[in-house]
């Protein structure tokens, strides 16, 4: 058996998607804590470019497994591919990011190996040279640590916004590319794609979103969302919103941002008029800064606020709007 940490990184139509790179985050950090290499996997059909671009990274090397039937996502193919290089390689330990695909066919590849899978892990410690990850239970009201007993490699995802993308560490010169080309017949894959499913307009992936601007039940009235998106735009960000927003239909439930919604880590996130539910709390606290406003000073929303304002949002938000254009020589 090999020692090294396998690093799957997720990317769809040529573009990484940026929880990949957090997984990639927790993979060195705990390669450089137990003294394990670090090696990227990088699938599809002509994802070289995405490659090299994984090879600046301190990466021990990126495996680039590329064919035909990788060109478009199946749990097929992928576990297909993944099952053989995983058996070639025999990694210690596989590390994914909790994306809808990964929760797709992480279960069945590790099922296919007789291994165990981890989802949504949030944190880790090492304990006499053994890893222990942590998980949170019951919308996040509780935390489980948990240890593996099963034969490595062991498959864990990470949960969005544990570990920061800007902690990424580059390497002092790219890594070596080794190709791998796994041999996967057509009629193993039992699912075809169709065409790719396109949102409304006016939907948003806000995982990717660097700023957003979230209100909950302190805006009053579905009227008032109005002042929300005059902020938004002069930031340049996205709008949330808690559950009792999206569920009282003033925002698409696409906005959501909490355990039932989106888990969301953008660099800032205005909470307006948010109490801070814990089901709300387990979906933004891994934003890298929080700026809070609410008229209750007892509100948990301040427990886990960077910045926090006690007043009345109907106050706050237009001073911010005039701040922030005349910071921008409107």
């Amino acid at each position: 058996m090999s020692d090294q940490i396998l690093v799957i990184c997720e990317q769809q139509q040529g573009k990484m998607n940026r929880m990949s790179w957090e997984a990639l985050v927790a993979a060195q950090q705990i390669g450089a804590q137990l003294s394990k290499p670090v090696e990227a996997v990088v699938m599809g059909q002509g994802v070289r470019p995405l490659a090299e671009e994984v090879a600046t990274k301190q990466v021990a090397c990126v495996r680039l497994v590329e064919h035909a039937l990788l060109e478009e996502y199946t749990p097929d193919a992928y576990c297909a591919a993944l099952a053989q290089l995983i058996e070639t390689q025999k990694p210690s330990l596989v590390l994914l990011p909790h994306t809808y695909q990964v929760r797709d066919f992480a279960p069945k590849l590790a099922a296919a190996l007789d291994r165990s899978f981890l989802s949504d892990c949030t944190a880790y410690r090492v304990e006499g040279g053994s890893l222990v990850f942590t998980r949170q239970l019951f919308q996040g009201k509780m935390n489980a640590d948990i240890s593996f007993g099963c034969a490595p490699p062991c498959f864990v995802s990470v949960q969005a916004g544990c570990f920061r993308a800007d902690q990424l560490v580059a390497g002092a010169a790219p890594a070596p590319i080794e190709t791998f080309s796994p041999k996967i017949d057509a009629a193993q894959v039992r699912t075809k794609p169709l065409e790719r499913f396109k949102e409304a307009k006016s939907a948003v992936d806000l995982t990717q979103a660097e700023i957003i601007v979230s209100v909950g039940r302190g805006i009053k009235e579905q009227e008032n969302i109005a002042l929300i998106e005059k902020l938004a735009q002069a930031l340049g960000a996205e709008i949330g919103g808690s559950r009792p927003i999206c569920d009282n239909g003033w925002l698409p439930m696409e906005r959501q941002v909490g355990s039932s919604g989106q888990t969301v880590s953008p660099k800032l996130y205005l909470a307006l008029g948010i109490s801070g539910a814990i089901q709300h709390l387990v979906g933004m606290k891994g934003s890298r800064t929080i700026v809070a406003v609410n008229k209750d000073a007892n509100a948990p929303i301040f427990e886990v606020a960077d910045y926090g304002i006690v007043g009345n949002l109907f106050d706050v938000v237009p001073a911010l709007i005039e701040e922030v254009n005349k910071a921008k020589g409107h």
